[in-house]
């Protein structure tokens, strides 16, 4: 009877486990739902934001080959190929539970880290959210000059954005660093995401980089846009909005990315418990019945002996 106790003692403790885990999954799931809107939001505001740039600098484009000069860009799209001074804005969770979520974080920073040191790089690291900060420091302690938490997790806010910009572009004009990129994950779904290194300042060479398709943002039917003021002092007024931005999408994506993970891993524990508890409850019942019938042959044999 004592392996029976043991059992149930077992059984109790899963089925408690299984509760806190499958509530676990449910908070995480409406959390979800509110970044996933708040991302589509997002991403709806970045491509109006990232058209008025593709349209202003193709307008600009047209005007120096009409005029056969070259204006001078403004500095968020100025690389420079002698960068030397690299800092890496390192998005986690301040919470475990979320599987491979953190570990994939620190192993891409890892990974770009060695990138740009066997390339002469010098490298410095910011981290938001607690856990690539526990992982990090263990081996890069040296390059980490700052470390935020509860950003990741309670990155909804569009302020927060502005004041990691503000911070970004104080260390370029103080010429602690050359060139910011972002280690993070690109949400897709609730079991899809991908680990990515992206530079955020100055913006991608991307932004600049325009297509057929861009050139005809210059006019809409017969009607071509007019700026006001000139389009050199519009691109100069989009480009932090749109470096903003793209912080913004960074930390909604990772909090959508840290949902989504801890949603599918605490399902996966929900799913294990539910089998560890079947299998325990069969077992439990095999010994229990053998018990009983045990109990029952000892009363029977005992009966005939009378």
């Amino acid at each position: 009877m004592a392996g029976l106790k043991e059992l149930r003692n077992r059984l109790e403790s899963i089925k408690s486990t299984q509760k806190i885990t499958s509530a676990m999954k449910m908070v995480a799931a409406s959390r979800l739902r509110k970044a996933e809107t708040m991302l589509e939001r997002s991403r709806l505001y970045s491509g109006i934001l990232n058209t008025a740039v593709k349209r202003t600098l193709a307008a600009i484009k047209a005007e120096e080959a009409e005029k056969n000069i070259v204006y001078m860009r403004p500095a968020l799209l100025r690389q420079n190929p002698q960068a030397r001074n690299y800092l890496l804005l390192v998005f986690s969770s301040d919470r475990g539970l979320c599987g491979s979520y953190n570990h994939n974080t620190a192993k891409t920073t890892m990974a770009r880290i060695k990138e740009l040191t066997a390339a002469g790089k010098n490298v410095r690291l910011v981290c938001y959210g607690k856990k690539a900060f526990d992982i990090l420091k263990k081996k890069y302690a040296d390059m980490i000059i700052g470390h935020y938490p509860d950003v990741a997790g309670q990155g909804l806010f569009y302020s927060e954005a502005v004041d990691i910009h503000k911070k970004i572009r104080e260390n370029i004009q103080n010429g602690l660093c050359d060139v910011c990129e972002v280690v993070y994950s690109i949400y897709h779904s609730a079991l899809s995401r991908e680990m990515v290194s992206r530079q955020v300042y100055p913006l991608s060479p991307d932004i600049a980089g325009l297509t057929e398709e861009d050139n005809e943002l210059l006019k809409i039917g017969n009607a071509f846009y007019d700026y006001h003021p000139d389009k050199l002092a519009l691109l100069e007024g989009l480009l932090p909005k749109l470096a903003v931005n793209e912080i913004f999408l960074t930390m909604v994506n990772a909090q959508a990315s840290q949902h989504g993970a801890r949603m599918a891993s605490m399902d996966n524990a929900t799913r294990n418990a539910k089998d560890i508890i079947s299998d325990l409850t069969l077992k439990y019942n095999s010994i229990r019945q053998s018990a009983i019938t045990t109990e029952l042959t000892e009363i029977i044999s005992g009966a005939e002996a009378l």
